[in-house]
């Protein structure tokens, strides 16, 4: 008597199953949550038009965003909020989707963009520009930014590879954290020797929305654009390399060249974002966690989650941080920093991370 063989699976259907497994709705729920966090998106971005030193109701925000009036309530919403918003969401969402892109490329859950060093290597770039060059406006920032970022990159991918081993989480970590160490004295060297330095650097260094107006933005939207298009091409691919070199292999996608695509996209978003606004940590970490819990590993789907969830988390902290202070106001990398260490310290004890 036969007995009937069972039909093997074959690799892209097992491949669907893993980027599918653990999520919380199937894909028109996704879809569905993803208009909603758009939603919250839109009603995060009123409240940062409406609140602040003087708070305004939600229909003067909105009245006085479409038509131009000479008050002081248009000049607020036009003069200084709106630009604001927008280079928060901007912000925001290339911050998200920089770091879940990094957590993809390196399978690491801990791994951003500020702990991998490439926040460290635009801030080695900026403060040599203002020392050597003197450089004094967000906008002159942008190709040394960059350039700092995809140098920093470089030199921690290269340490944490090794020369005959695939690239480990635990070493690349260990030099992000040596390559950050390095260029993080280089930079407090330079601002202490140099008094101006210290004055131009300190008002970028601490990560703020304040004072970035349109001409900063439109300056670094080329590449924030570049490197969204970029890693959204790449999605499916990740999901293949997730699976592993000879996985990836047998499913038609080239692996090393997904992960370099994948870190000039990281370059292009990191690179431009810090540019216009500072480093700006924790929200590259803590949103891509965030967003896996809510729709899966799928990369098709995590990437614009973590970019919609990533806008509403700077946006909010801004918000929180224009009113929790008695005077004044905590610039959004304070805030995103007191958010982003508790769900950190979470994730290395639950990864018992910190025993390596």
């Amino acid at each position: 008597m036969s007995v009937p063989s069972r039909p093997v699976p074959s690799p892209v259907a097992a491949g669907e199953r893993s980027v599918t497994a653990g999520t919380v709705a199937g894909p028109l729920g996704r879809g569905g949550l993803l208009l909603v966090s758009v939603g919250v998106l839109a009603l995060v971005a009123m409240s940062s038009l409406a609140v602040g030193s003087e708070t305004l109701s939600f229909g003067t925000a909105w009245h006085e965003l479409w038509h131009e009036t000479d008050t002081e309530a248009g000049s607020i919403v036009r003069g200084l909020r709106f630009d604001r918003t927008l280079v928060g969401v901007c912000v925001g969402a290339a911050l998200g989707l920089a770091g879940a892109l990094m957590q993809a490329l390196t399978r690491n859950p801990l791994a951003d963009p500020g702990l991998l060093g490439v926040t460290a290597g635009s801030a080695a770039a900026v403060v040599t520009g203002i020392t050597l060059l003197g450089l004094t406006a967000p906008s002159q920032y942008l190709w040394l930014s960059l350039l700092g970022a995809a140098l920093a990159s470089v030199a921690v991918y290269v340490l944490g590879s090794g020369s005959r081993s695939a690239m480990s989480p635990v070493r690349l970590v260990l030099a992000g954290a040596a390559v950050t160490a390095v260029l993080t004295s280089y930079v407090n060297g330079l601002t202490m020797l140099n008094q101006q330095t210290y004055d131009a650097f300190r008002f970028w260094v601490v990560g703020t929305l304040v004072n970035r107006d349109l001409d900063v933005l439109m300056a670094a939207l080329p590449f924030l654009g570049a490197g969204t298009l970029l890693a959204l091409l790449l999605s499916g691919a990740l999901n293949a390399v997730a699976l592993g070199d000879d996985t990836s292999r047998a499913l038609g996608v080239a692996a090393v060249r997904t992960r370099v695509a994948t870190a000039v996209a990281i370059t292009c978003l990191c690179g431009a974002a810090t540019a216009v606004t500072g480093p700006i940590g924790f929200v590259g970490l803590t949103v891509p966690h965030l967003a896996r819990a809510v729709v899966g590993p799928d990369q098709r789907w995590l990437l614009p989650f973590s970019m919609v969830f990533a806008a509403i988390l700077l946006l909010a902290a801004d918000v929180v941080g224009r009113v929790v202070a008695p005077s004044g106001e905590l610039q959004v990398g304070i805030m995103t920093a007191v958010i982003g260490v508790p769900v950190f310290v979470f994730v290395v004890r639950r990864r018992k991370l910190a025993q390596l």
